[in-house]
């Protein structure tokens, strides 16, 4: 890379923790610019950021389509945020017209946190009781207890493992699905293995743990709302569109199921006339799953970290269209070989 000043644009930062959370003064050469608005239409990005050499993602809230992409002459260096980023950023089109990606490390546990806000909230009904308490109110309905609850979850991995260890504690009984699921793999966390179908029709309350994937969209729809308690709760904080939305908001409309918990939109940031926001039976909050202090000193750390190895010439924690996702082994063997990895 050139010793020339290199423009770099944080985009869709919304608590402005550009340069509160990262020293930008140790990047010497490179002009930093932070945008905490978010910008949906394609023209519009292609004008912010056409006079930019790098661009930092938070997460993935900015697409990189190809159409994008080569709208972007200047466009080098690509700072994604997170491990999972293959669906949000064309790599086979990064590769071929020479942008580097490189990502960061993530912890995960910061979203077993707000599914269990979602969780408790719905099922002891704290929106309505708080909402009550401010308007002068008190007592105004009764909540269920979780000890003796079933919870269902979609997927035993990373995020439904400690899901489901905190639900024993709480006393509730907890069965899982996904479409590899084995009854000896389940076993060794206490859970049953079972159905699908099993899933939607026992469950008190079901929990979403799944990537999103050609294989997991609209995973959720009508015909598994239809299997569902009336009293049952739906929480997601994975993908939406691993749920059919209009499904969804039939189901909550009409009172089909209990509630909704939802941290994840198919529009983001979600209109403001969008029912989510006013439904009774939502409690729904702004993507926050991975909003924490901890990740984001992770992500600007880590991605100043990455633009200064791109200037020495030796860029790290690098992704393409053939190796997407990065591990968090495979992160810790380019870091042990020296860090360096060229795409």
């Amino acid at each position: 890379m050139s010793s020339a000043t290199m423009k770099l644009a944080v985009l869709d930062d919304y608590q402005g923790a550009t340069f509160k959370l990262a020293d930008w003064s140790q990047a010497a050469g490179v002009s930093v610019v932070a945008f905490r608005d978010h910008v949906f239409e394609k023209d519009e990005l292609v004008a912010r950021l056409s006079d930019f050499d790098a661009v930092m993602r938070i997460r993935e809230r900015t697409h990189f389509s190809r159409d994008v992409l080569e709208r972007l002459p200047k466009l080098k260096l690509i700072l994604a945020t997170g491990m999972r980023n293959a669906r949000s950023i064309d790599l086979k089109a990064t590769d071929e017209l020479g942008i580097t990606v490189s990502t960061t490390d993530a912890l995960h546990q910061s979203t077993v946190d707000v599914v269990w806000a979602l969780l408790i909230g719905l099922i002891r009904r704290i929106p309505q009781e708080t909402d009550s308490f401010r308007a002068g109110g008190w007592q105004i309905g009764l909540g269920r207890g979780l000890s003796g609850q079933t919870l269902g979850l979609m997927g035993l991995g990373n995020m439904g493992i400690p899901v489901a260890r905190i639900a024993k504690e709480f006393g509730m009984k907890v069965v899982a699905w996904s479409p590899n699921l084995t009854q000896e793999r389940a076993s060794a966390h206490g859970v049953e293995a079972v159905t699908k179908e099993e899933l939607f029709r026992r469950c008190d309350a079901i929990t979403i743990h799944m990537p999103l994937s050609d294989k997991t969209l609209g995973l959720v729809g009508e015909r598994e709302f239809a299997l569902m308690k009336k009293t049952a709760y739906l929480v997601n904080t994975s993908r939406a569109e691993i749920v059919d939305q209009a499904a969804l908001l039939d189901a909550l409309i009409n009172n089909r199921i209990g509630g909704a918990g939802l941290d994840v939109y198919e529009i983001e940031p979600l209109p403001v006339d969008h029912p989510f926001r006013s439904l009774p039976n939502v409690m729904a909050t702004p993507h926050i799953g991975f909003v924490t202090e901890e990740n984001y000193r992770i992500f600007f750390e880590e991605s100043k970290k990455n633009l200064l190895a791109f200037r020495a010439g030796k860029p790290i924690r690098t992704l393409s269209s053939k190796q997407p996702f990065l591990s968090d082994s495979q992160v810790g063997e380019q870091i042990a070989a020296g860090g360096l990895r060229h795409p």
